[in-house]
């Protein structure tokens, strides 16, 4: 009587291994910089609800800098230059921050992450 063997080959395992720990490695080199861009929204949500009645941009940049270094943020990752607000035509305020983030992967490549988020502000911003 023959027996149907199932399963799989120690090849076929290994590929699987191989390919598993390739997304593996590939998480772990993306995940800091989404948590990075997590404490980022945080702390642009902290400056949104704190209202914004007569500060000017550069306060606001000082306010979120300190902020974002509570979060973990890097100054390298965030520069007050990525950091601006826009103005609609009914006089209400975003706060928008807007970067890259190249991640080295390996050998000669890398990951280009381009994160952006706004956020309402709540009151007038100053000039």
């Amino acid at each position: 009587m023959k027996s149907k063997q199932s399963g799989i080959t120690l090849i076929g395992f290994l590929i699987i291994i191989v390919v598993v720990g390739f997304l593996a490695y590939m998480a772990m080199r993306l995940l800091p910089s989404y948590s990075e861009y997590m404490g980022v929204t945080k702390a642009m949500n902290q400056i949104a609800t704190e209202g914004t009645n007569g500060k000017t941009l550069n306060d606001i940049r000082r306010s979120l800098m300190f902020k974002l270094g509570f979060q973990y943020v890097d100054d390298s990752t965030v520069k007050p230059s990525d950091i601006t607000i826009k103005r609609d035509a009914g006089g209400s305020s975003q706060l928008q921050v807007t970067y890259d983030k190249q991640v080295p992967f390996m050998y000669n490549i890398d990951f280009l992450m381009h994160f952006s988020k706004t956020v309402p502000l709540q009151g007038n911003v100053g000039q």
